[in-house]
């Protein structure tokens, strides 16, 4: 008799589906639409970083919000709303004629993201037993990457398709897939494995865990315990230094090119591209090795690795070692997001694994905004973009030395 796929499989599908619809269609295309939205719109600069700032604002304030949102109501029932928001929002921002309104667009389409990709993050830890949670994570991980590759190859075409009205169609386009991706997660997204009669994928005897309460043990009910642990809190301020380094580096990677050394936008566009390709597998790649050797070992080797694609950026300024930049960076982008998600799980347990995830991800979300205003500073007073990788080199490095403390899970949930 043949053995039948875990449904767990099919639930971390449909997180891959969301984080793609999520980050790489309602986050990250807008970087391909820029340009042709300022023209379309005549907007100024200011007002285009504007409204990333407005995106931004929006996502990580649901974020931390809707991974409570999530183990309350049920992941199935948040994500699927967070979808629909995103898809109805992105066909709006298609229509926008005013900053205002593209603006407040912008805003809920970011409110949408948040309120799916955090829940989609902790779908590993609701759904896979504790050797197996890093690799499942990484796999709905890889839909960030997976979403800027499909962009990168959706959009310029759509642009060209379409000329001066491109970037509406654009908006209008992605938002109708995002609206199909909701439809398709709700058929097939459930909350728990309970929710089927399974037990996690990798588990294999249900444990009595109301039998053996432990200090780091949380109630699906407690959702106090989630913010009063200082083993969170830890996890947090590790998160963090991702934040703060890894921004500096996405923000500045084409302007260095460009600007500085003098290469035109297509060759930096197709080095983002390459990091974009490499990025889709660094997830599953730095989520398997961290239940292999441990959370706290393998985000350090992960800052590691990240803060010398830092550094090489910074130092060696020809193409071997931009490329060589890229190709460590794109292994290893979602490396600490994916350890982070499933080393949150492990601390609190499946049901609040949403809400745990969402309140380091105030930590994450706290350093990526200080990132870019220090690494623009830096660049100004020192004339060079070299001086603010180093500094997200050093960053990447202290945040290695924090990884060796995580704290180990007393429960294995």
């Amino acid at each position: 008799m043949e053995k039948k796929i875990h449904y767990g499989w099919i639930v971390i599908l449909m997180g891959l589906f969301t984080t793609v619809a999520a980050h790489g269609f309602g986050r990250m295309a807008y970087t391909l639409l820029l340009p042709a939205m300022k023209d379309g719109l005549n907007f100024d600069y200011t007002q285009l970083g504007l409204l990333g700032t407005g995106n931004f604002i929006g996502y990580l304030s649901m974020a931390i919000i809707g991974g409570f949102l999530a183990a309350r109501f049920g992941t199935r029932a948040v994500i699927t709303f967070a979808l629909v928001l995103m898809g109805i929002t992105m066909i709006l921002t298609g229509l926008a004629k005013s900053f205002s309104f593209a603006f407040a667009m912008r805003l809920l389409t970011g409110l949408g993201n948040g309120a799916a990709y955090v829940p989609a993050m902790a779908l590993g830890s609701a759904w896979f037993a504790v050797k197996n949670r890093g690799f499942a994570t990484g796999i709905v991980s890889g839909g960030i990457g997976l979403g800027i590759f499909l962009s990168g190859v959706i959009v310029p075409f759509i642009l060209a398709s379409y000329e001066a009205e491109g970037w509406r169609y654009s908006w209008y386009i992605l938002g109708t897939i995002v609206l199909i991706v909701a439809f398709i997660v709700f058929l097939f997204l459930r909350n728990q494995p309970e929710d089927k009669g399974l037990l996690p994928v990798g588990q294999e005897e249900r444990k009595n865990i109301e039998k053996a309460p432990l200090k780091n043990k949380v109630s699906s009910l407690d959702w106090s315990k989630v913010y009063r642990m200082k083993a969170l809190w830890y996890l947090g301020i590790v998160y963090f230094f991702y934040g703060l380094s890894y921004i500096i580096y996405v923000v500045f990677f084409a302007a260095y090119l460009v600007k500085e050394v003098g290469y035109s936008a297509a060759w930096a566009g197709g080095l983002w591209a390459t990091v974009g390709g490499l990025s889709i597998f660094c997830g599953v790649l730095w989520g398997a090795l961290s239940d292999r050797i441990g959370r706290d070992k393998g985000a350090a080797l992960a800052y590691l690795v990240l803060g010398i694609s830092y550094i090489v950026y910074a130092l060696f300024k020809f193409e071997a070692g931009f490329y060589l930049s890229a190709i460590l960076f794109g292994l290893t982008a979602w490396s600490i997001p994916t350890i982070m998600a499933a080393a949150a799980g492990d601390l609190v347990g499946p049901r609040l694994a949403p809400a745990g995830l969402g309140f380091i991800t105030l930590f994450f979300g706290i350093g990526q905004s200080l990132g870019p205003v220090l690494g623009g500073y830096l660049a100004d007073v020192s004339n060079s973009f070299m001086l603010p990788f180093l500094v997200a080199g050093g960053i990447s490095f202290a945040g290695m030395i924090f990884s060796f403390y995580l704290k180990k899970p007393a429960e294995k949930y």
